[in-house]
C-alpha cells in the first residue's frame, strides 16, 4: 500500500531555492549522488568488520548508467540501504530552520560548493536537473521491505513497496529539459573525471544495456539492467592514501603526470600525514617555475575522503605555496560555507601552519643532505623561498637557514657565509656593510664591471619579487645595506671617505658642469661633478637606490606605491673631473665643447640603455663624424 505525505521543511519553496542558488554548478549533482552511495558503501564495509553484518559483502561498487531514450541518469550501490522508515527519516526531513535565513545567509553565495550539504541538500542536489526522483532501496538490515520512494519536485512524496531483491539503492533521475546535456557519455564521464576520479569504491560507467530486459515496470515498459562490462574508472588508491615507506620516488612521478599529464617533472615533492589535531593526507610537489611568477594557480586539489571539492585552496594553503602542485585530502576542513568562513576556522588556520612547516622542513632536509644538489635547484625554488619570507614571519625564521644568495660569477651563499665573505671590503665608513646587486647584469654591465674593478661583490636579483625581497632583507639584517650597482658612482657604492684628489680647479670644475648643462637638455638629469679614478666613465648616470626601489615596487605591485610610480624619474649625471675626455672639454673650442659634451653624456646614456630613437641615432652619426676627423 502507498503511503503519501509530505517533506518536512519550513517553507514551499525548497526547489526553486536550491535551483536557483546551485545553478551555477548543476553538474555538482553527480558528486554528491556518487558520494551518498561511497558512504553507504563504506558503511556496509564498516559493519561488516565489526561483526555487525554477517552476511556476503559481494562486490562492492557503484554503478552510473544513463538511458538516453528515457531519460534517466541512475546511481547505483550495493552499500547499507534503508528501510521505509529511514528514507522518511534522513530524505524527508531536511535539516534546517527556515527558508528566509537560508535565502539571506547565502544570497551572495557564488557556487554550489558555498552551500550543498550545509543543510543536508546534498541528496536533493538532484533536483536541480530532474523533474522527478526515485529511490529504490533494500536495507541490509535481515527480512527488511525494498521501498520506493518518488518526489516529483514538490513537497509531496509516495514510498510503495519495491521489487528488489539485492541490498543497496538506486537513485534514478528522470532529466528535465534544460539538462539533457547530461544525457551523455562525455559530459557524464567528464564529471565523474573531475569529482570521483580518486573514490576508495570502484565506479563503473556506461550506458544502460539495451539487449538485457529485467521485466516489466508498473506501467508495462520494459526496464533494462546497467551494462555488464567491468569499465571501472577510478583509482581507489591514489599514493596520498599509502604510507611514504611503500612508495617509491617512480610512483610519485607517475602521479604526479597522472594529475598534469604535459607538464615537466617536479623538483621534488612533500607526503602529507597527519592524524592530530586534524586529519589529512596529500602529496604537494615543486614544479620547476624559473622566474615565472604568472604560473598558473589552482593546481592543487582539495579532496575530501578522496571526493574533489575544489582547486581553489587559497585559506587551506599558504598565499607563497599556491604555485605547488599536488592534492590535499582532509575531512576536517568546512567545505561547504563561503570562503570569509574559511579563513576564521580553527582547522583552518592549523592545516595552513602546518604546510607552511612541513615545507621549511623538507627544504631544510634536502640543503643539509646535499648542498650541491640543492643549489642546483635554488633557481627554481628561490622564488618560493623568497615569497614565503617576505610574507611569513615563521617561515622567515626557518628559512633564512636554507636560503640562498646568488652573485653575479654563479656563486651561492648562506646569508651567513655572504655576510662574512663581503664584510671586509664592503663596509662603509659607518660601519654598515653594503650589498651590491644588480637587477639585470646584461643592461647594467658596466656598472658591474666597475664595482668589479674595486673587489667589490655583486649578487644577481632578477626576479620578480626580488625589489621586495631587497626591503626584506634590509629589515631583518643587522646594519646591512642594499644597494643597486647603478646606484652611486662607484666610489660612493661603499663610502669609505676616500678621496681622489681632482686634476681640475674649482673654476674649471664649474666651467664643465655649465658646458653640459648648455648642451644637453634633460629636465630629468641633474649635472654634478666629482674626482673620480681617471679609468671610470667620463659621465655616470644614476638613480638614487630609495627613489627607483619605490619606483620599481610601484610598478610591481601598484596600489599603495602608485604615487611614486607616478613620479617622473630624477637622474644624476656624475662628471668625472679625471677623465680625459673631460680635460679636452675644457680646452676644446665652443662647437667642440658642444659635441663632446654630448658624446660623452651620450656614452653614460648608453651604459644604462636610457639611448634610444632620434638621441641614439645622433649619437652614432656623431661617433662616425668623430672617427672620421680623428683619421684625417
Amino acid at each position: 500500500m502507498a503511503e503519501k505525505g509530505t517533506i518536512s521543511i519550513h517553507t514551499e519553496n525548497i526547489f526553486p531555492i536550491i535551483k536557483k542558488f546551485l545553478y551555477s554548478d548543476h553538474e555538482i549533482f553527480l558528486r554528491e549522488l556518487v558520494s551518498n552511495a561511497a558512504d553507504a558503501t563504506q558503511k556496509i564495509k564498516s559493519l561488516s568488520s565489526l561483526g555487525e553484518y554477517k552476511g556476503e559483502l559481494g562486490d562492492l561498487r557503484i554503478k552510473v548508467s544513463f538511458d538516453k531514450e528515457q531519460k534517466t541518469i541512475t546511481i547505483s550501490d550495493n552499500g547499507i540501504g534503508m528501510t521505509a522508515d529511514e528514507i522518511k527519516k534522513y530524505i524527508n526531513q531536511i535539516a534546517f530552520s527556515g527558508a528566509t535565513e537560508f535565502v539571506e545567509k547565502f544570497k551572495d553565495a557564488d557556487d554550489a560548493k558555498d552551500i550543498i550539504g550545509k543543510f543536508g541538500l546534498g541528496f536533493y542536489s538532484a533536483f536541480m536537473v530532474a523533474d522527478t526522483v526515485e529511490i529504490v532501496t533494500k536495507s541490509h538490515q535481515e527480512g527488511s521491505i525494498p521501498a520506493r520512494w518518488t518526489c516529483d519536485g514538490s513537497t509531496e512524496f509516495e514510498i510503495t513497496e519495491a521489487d528488489k531483491s539485492d541490498r543497496g539503492s538506486d537513485i534514478i533521475l528522470h532529466i528535465n529539459e534544460d539538462s539533457e546535456e547530461f544525457l551523455d557519455q562525455g559530459r557524464l564521464q567528464g564529471i565523474l573525471d573531475k569529482y570521483c576520479k580518486f573514490l576508495p569504491i570502484p565506479v563503473q560507467f556506461g550506458e544502460k544495456d539495451k539487449s538485457v530486459e529485467d521485466g516489466k515496470d508498473e506501467e508495462d515498459k520494459p526496464k533494462y539492467k546497467t551494462v555488464k562490462v567491468d569499465n571501472i574508472i577510478n583509482n581507489t588508491s591514489p599514493i596520498w592514501t599509502k604510507a611514504p615507506s611503500d612508495l617509491k620516488d617512480e610512483d610519485y612521478l607517475s602521479f604526479y603526470k597522472e594529475l598534469y599529464p604535459f607538464s615537466e617533472d617536479p623538483l621534488f615533492w612533500i607526503h602529507l600525514n597527519v592524524d592530530y589535531p586534524f586529519n589529512l593526507t596529500g602529496v604537494l610537489y615543486f614544479p620547476k617555475l624559473k622566474n615565472d611568477f604568472e604560473v598558473q594557480k589552482n593546481k592543487i586539489q582539495l579532496f575530501s575522503r578522496q571526493v574533489f571539492i575544489t582547486d581553489e585552496v587559497k585559506d587551506v594553503v599558504p598565499e607563497f605555496l599556491m604555485m605547488l602542485h599536488g592534492v590535499i585530502d582532509s575531512p576536517d576542513i568546512p567545505l561547504n560555507v563561503s570562503r570569509s568562513y574559511l579563513q576564521s576556522d580553527s582547522n583552518v588556520k592549523k592545516i595552513n601552519s602546518y604546510i607552511t612547516k612541513k615545507v621549511a622542513d623538507k627544504l631544510s632536509e634536502l640543503y643539509k643532505k646535499d648542498r650541491e644538489a640543492y643549489q642546483a635547484k635554488w633557481d627554481d625554488i628561490g622564488l618560493f623561498v623568497k615569497y614565503g619570507m617576505i610574507s611569513e614571519e615563521k617561515f622567515y625564521d626557518k628559512a633564512k637557514d636554507f636560503a640562498l644568495l646568488k652573485n653575479v660569477d654563479g656563486g651561492y651563499f648562506t646569508f651567513d657565509e655572504y655576510q662574512e665573505k663581503v664584510k671586509p671590503n664592503q663596509t662603509g665608513k659607518d660601519e654598515n656593510v653594503v650589498y651590491l646587486y644588480t637587477s639585470d647584469r646584461e643592461k647594467q654591465d658596466a656598472y658591474i664591471q666597475a664595482a668589479q674593478n674595486k673587489s667589490y661583490d655583486v649578487l644577481l636579483l632578477d626576479g620578480p619579487i626580488d625589489s621586495h625581497f631587497i626591503n626584506n632583507l634590509e629589515q631583518k639584517l643587522e646594519k646591512t645595506n642594499l644597494k643597486r650597482v647603478d646606484a652611486e658612482t662607484v666610489d660612493k657604492l661603499v663610502d669609505k671617505d676616500e678621496q681622489v684628489p681632482s686634476v681640475l680647479s674649482e673654476d674649471e670644475e664649474k666651467k664643465v658642469k655649465e658646458v653640459f648643462e648648455a648642451a644637453i637638455d634633460n629636465k630629468s638629469m641633474t649635472f654634478a661633478v666629482s674626482s673620480l679614478p681617471p679609468e671610470e666613465m667620463p659621465i655616470t648616470i644614476t638613480m638614487p637606490e630609495f627613489m627607483r626601489r619605490m619606483k620599481d615596487m610601484a610598478k610591481n605591485s601598484g596600489g599603495g606605491f602608485s604615487m611614486m610610480g607616478g613620479m617622473p624619474d630624477q637622474f644624476t649625471a656624475t662628471i668625472n673631473a679625471n677623465h680625459s675626455i673631460i680635460g679636452k672639454i675644457i680646452h676644446a673650442d665652443e662647437a667642440t665643447q658642444k659635441d663632446l659634451a654630448k658624446q660623452a653624456f651620450d656614452l653614460g646614456m648608453l651604459s644604462q640603455n636610457m639611448l634610444n630613437g632620434a638621441d641614439l641615432t645622433s649619437f652614432i652619426k656623431r661617433s662616425i663624424a668623430l672617427v672620421d676627423t680623428k683619421e684625417e
